[in-house]
């Protein structure tokens, strides 16, 4: 079936992010760092400001939490855009040909929406998107049916013939609930072939 349009995830499809590319530099001990990681800001705490908190109450419920570790609390926001390695640029090329071809293209994305407006002002390929769907300022996560459903009703979209890419396979199995055309992202070569295999030349 031919692909109308293609909807791209966010964080480790097009931006490399990690927390240890901040924390490598303030918490040298590697030890020290998965600890810090694991147990004090952990993924599940960072997830919340996906799904909506702000990060001012975030930090500030942490900090009393694990005051011995303020510092490194605060960082998490202040220096969030240096947890941002650069754009995968390989990908950033086959949203660049979608969008000359024509072909609309979106953006379904867990980010907070402080962030996420970050992210666009340091990464203008970000505002590159026909629409966006981001996680914070909807305040509902995939795998959720709901944010795939926002997605389809936004933009008008038909879900057989929209293709979608995400790095997490259960994100995938969320859209495909709603029915999209999902493949787990496993590189922008893969990409393209499951682009091609889908009528979209690119």
């Amino acid at each position: 079936m031919t692909i109308d349009a293609v909807v791209f995830d966010i964080g480790g499809v097009l931006l490399d992010w990690s927390p240890n590319y901040l924390y490598a530099d303030l918490i040298p001990d590697e030890e020290q760092r998965s600890h810090f990681l694991t147990n004090v800001a952990t993924p599940a705490w960072n997830h919340k400001q996906d799904e909506g908190r702000a990060w001012a109450e975030a930090v500030a419920e942490l900090k009393s939490l694990h005051p011995e570790h303020a510092e490194w609390i605060e960082a998490y926001d202040t220096g969030w855009l240096k947890m941002v390695k650069g754009v995968f640029e390989d990908t950033a090329a086959v949203l660049t040909e979608l969008k000359a071809l024509g072909v609309p293209t979106y953006a379904l994305t867990n980010f907070s929406g402080e962030k996420w407006e970050v992210a666009k002002d340091a990464f203008p390929i970000l505002r590159q998107f026909d629409g966006e769907v981001v996680s914070g300022v909807e305040q509902t996560v995939k795998p959720d049916e709901k944010i795939y459903r926002i997605l389809i009703d936004r933009f008008g979209l038909e879900p057989a013939r929209t293709f979608y890419t995400d790095d997490m396979a259960y994100n995938v199995d969320g859209a495909r609930v709603v029915g999209l055309d999902a493949e787990v992202f496993t590189g922008a070569a893969d990409l393209r072939a499951q682009l091609r295999t889908r009528g979209l030349a690119v």
